[in-house]
């Protein structure tokens, strides 16, 4: 694994090694992210101790400024994570883009900030200005964040997880940003177009829902219904920021979704993830595209 490697510099938060997307065969089980002074090992199956302990080594020798090598293993129940190298460390704080966000250990599945949507995260910094800026499924806010550095008017964060909107508060206090331009919705989104309606009409929509969220979400039966109400909640030209998660879907699920519940938008662009999220097979990553909404005369 560790020959895969070859970032320098480490002054930023990234994924090292991106086993997933099966670009290396023999390693589609692992990941490997920087999250500093934590590396953290992400394993999907069961490993020999011995090839774990060399990497370990590796790993805490390639990065000075590393202080712990951690590892989570996402095929037990619950996901624990546990040190195998240096320091106890549950919290830290991580840095891109010159943006602060809080990262746990420990404690869940996801440490609180998703590494292939910076080139995403970067964009809307740079799409923000004086926008009004609708957020779905905003679990910690990073784009909340983003978007607040790129000078946005308001940032309407909503999430059926109350508990992840605190987090949100708080990686806005990390970065000393104004919160009175930003509102948080622990709500369900499905039941609650009413409320968001409130507060537009907007000028971004950023919406980067779960694949499945048992009882909550499934993104192939649900994606229509949001982009349906697009029209209710948006301005003319706005622009429209839509992410899939899903191995199972690829873009042209996206791009079906739009043309039939929303002609109106048209299809832009789309965002490529860092280049460290090589996927062996197209369509398998994260897909995010960019349309803008037009309203015909």
């Amino acid at each position: 694994m560790i020959e895969y490697i070859t970032a320098t510099n480490f002054n930023e938060c990234q994924r090292l090694f991106h086993g997933r997307g099966h670009a290396y065969p023999e390693l589609a089980h692992v990941n490997v992210d920087w999250l500093s002074p934590v590396v953290l090992i992400t394993l999907y199956q069961a490993v020999e101790s011995d090839w774990l302990d060399v990497q370990v080594a590796a790993l805490s020798q390639l990065i000075p400024e590393c202080e712990s090598v951690q590892v989570q293993h996402r095929y037990q129940k619950f996901a624990p994570t546990e040190v195998l190298w240096g320091k106890e460390v549950s919290h830290t704080v991580v840095m891109e883009s010159e943006l602060k966000y809080n990262i746990e250990f420990g404690k869940s599945q996801n440490t609180g900030l998703f590494l292939d949507m910076k080139n995403g995260r970067d964009w809307v910094t740079s799409r923000c200005e004086n926008k009004n800026v609708l957020n779905l499924f905003s679990y910690t806010c990073a784009f909340s964040v983003a978007a607040i550095a790129g000078n946005a008017k308001q940032v309407v964060n909503v999430d059926v997880s109350k508990a992840s909107l605190s987090k949100g508060r708080d990686n806005h206090r990390l970065n000393k940003q104004d919160t009175t331009k930003v509102k948080f919705e622990g709500v369900d989104i499905f039941k609650s177009y009413g409320r968001l309606k409130k507060y537009g009409p907007y000028e971004l929509l950023i919406c980067d829902p779960p694949s499945f969220q048992k009882g909550s979400v499934d993104i192939e039966r649900d994606y229509s219904k949001i982009i349906r109400r697009l029209p209710q909640l948006m301005s003319p030209e706005s622009d429209v920021f839509l992410c899939l998660n899903s191995p199972d879907l690829d873009e042209d699920f996206l791009l079906a979704e739009v043309e039939r519940e929303c002609p109106d938008c048209q299809f832009i662009s789309k965002i490529e993830s860092p280049e460290v999220f090589k996927e062996a097979h197209k369509g398998k990553g994260l897909k995010v595209l960019l349309f803008k909404y037009s309203p015909r005369a």
